[in-house]
């Protein structure tokens, strides 16, 4: 009887493997069909081989084509951005690295001198190839596959992906009205603020980089893919296999066509799907036409991103101490707000049926420009719309922006799964830390909630995030 009930277990479970074998083998094909509708890449042997189990680096290239009448119209397309993508098992995070478009570099053409020049201009002269090949000198890091995807390719990704929720940090504008040919660059005009974002005004956030810098642009980029996972996890994208399968059939080039190479893929997927993603920040420094980096920098840089695995942050308080026995922070130098900036806090407090925090004492400086503060409505995923305000406080540093948002919307994808949940001050916070920065900072109240977002680079430490949001008080 024992040898009959095993023989059907082994029986059940060979039955089962075989059909998730089959049905694994079958999306694999469906997706390596949908690889093979689009040109493949030809990069020779830029690329390393990839050990299967291994870790693996991805190269995203998003290559631009300028508009018509645009100041640079008439130049070559250039790999707008290039994004590293490091999936590793053996690493409690994958990580991403943008590669500043501005960096100087020396391009080394097969067929022509070599050049110093901007590394997006590798693209250009030699494509993807020369690309790979340019960062391989550059960075000494191996690359395993290219994805090279264009812009209505991230435009259509974002619609379908049921647009993404992302915190605007600050007012993008840039109109060309009136403007002559040749002086013109692509228009944008979005709000402040807690919001989604789908197809071209998405775009149009992740490319603008005309009143910032190089590096905050590629923050931008690397938060609003952050959010992309964050918001649908891996069961949000499997669902999505197939229409995802023709977006990148139709509007990518890549050089992955075996279903070997997939197949690897797909197991290195599965296995960080649940790992959060770490931003790497170039260290360079910021030139008036180019983006440098020494030797030194470029290691540390390349070491973070390879074994920059970490664990989250974790803020260790103080006793309390005091007749009410509350935890407060040691003092950190901060700056008040104006007296205007006050005033419109005020002003914009009366109409909202929600109490209306403001950031009193801040990091700022002189320089920085005041406040934005704006009242819209936020409709949620099931477009019920929700009251909301932000307040735009200007860090100072050129692209420097931090906000503080309230809303009755109480559970928006930004304040799922935090990190940490401290007492500070009387008041409860939720802590969301993006490596050992603090990220965000929460607070509940009533029928509300509210959050102090840092800089898209986290430039804020986390004793000034946490004395910020402990300052921040009602207004009336």
């Amino acid at each position: 009887m024992w040898r009959r009930m095993l023989l059907g277990c082994l029986v059940v479970i060979l039955a089962t493997a075989a059909t998730v074998t089959t049905g694994v083998l079958l999306e694999v094909k469906s997706f390596t069909d949908a690889l093979k509708l689009s040109p493949q890449l030809k990069l020779g042997n830029e690329l390393a081989s990839a050990n299967a189990g291994g870790a693996q680096t991805i190269l995203l290239i998003g290559s631009d084509k300028r508009a018509a009448g645009a100041i640079d119209s008439s130049s070559p397309a250039h790999s707008d951005t290039m994004l590293l993508v490091r999936l590793d098992p053996s690493q409690p995070d994958t990580t991403m690295l943008s590669i500043p478009r501005d960096l100087k570099v020396t391009i080394d053409p097969s067929q022509a001198a070599p050049v110093t020049e901007k590394i997006n201009a590798a693209y250009a002269i030699g494509g993807a190839k020369l690309t790979v090949k340019t960062i391989k000198a550059v960075m000494g890091i191996q690359i395993n596959h290219v994805v090279d995807i264009n812009f209505e390719g991230f435009k259509a990704l974002v619609n379908y992906l049921g647009c993404v929720y992302v915190q605007v940090d600050r007012r993008y504008l840039n109109l060309n009205y009136g403007l002559p040919a040749g002086q013109t660059y692509a228009e944008i005009d979005i709000q402040p603020g807690y919001q989604k974002l789908c197809g071209q005004p998405a775009l149009d956030y992740v490319r603008y980089r005309h009143t910032d810098t190089d590096l905050v642009r590629n923050a931008r980029q690397q938060d609003f893919l952050r959010q992309i996972k964050n918001q649908l996890g891996a069961s949000g994208l499997i669902s999505k296999r197939h229409g995802l399968e023709k977006i990148f059939g139709r509007y990518s080039s890549t050089d992955i066509r075996s279903s070997d190479s997939v197949l690897q893929l797909l197991e290195l997927l599965v296995q960080s799907a649940t790992h959060p993603i770490h931003q790497v920040i170039f260290q360079a420094a910021l030139g008036p036409s180019y983006v440098t980096a020494t030797p030194a920098q470029i290691d540390q840089t390349v070491h973070e991103f390879l074994n920059g695995g970490v664990a989250d942050g974790h803020i260790q308080l103080p006793a309390a101490s005091g007749p009410k026995h509350k935890r407060t922070l040691a003092p950190v130098p901060l700056s008040s707000a104006t007296s205007s900036e006050l005033a419109q806090a005020h002003a914009l407090a009366t109409a909202m049926p929600i109490p209306v925090y403001f950031p009193v004492r801040r990091v700022t400086t002189l320089a920085a420009p005041s406040d934005d503060l704006r009242s819209y409505f936020l409709p949620d995923r099931t477009h019920h719309e929700h009251y909301a305000y932000v307040d735009v406080v200007g860090e100072g540093g050129l692209g420097q922006y931090y906000d503080l948002e309230g809303t009755d919307w109480i559970d928006p994808p930004i304040l799922d799964n935090p990190n940490q949940t401290i007492e500070l001050g009387g008041r409860r916070y939720e802590l969301f830390f993006e490596g050992q920065r603090i990220r965000i900072v929460a607070w509940r109240q009533g029928p509300a909630v509210y959050w102090l977002i840092n800089t898209l680079q986290n430039i804020l430490t986390n004793h000034q995030m946490l004395a910020i949001a402990e300052d921040a008080r009602v207004v009336r």
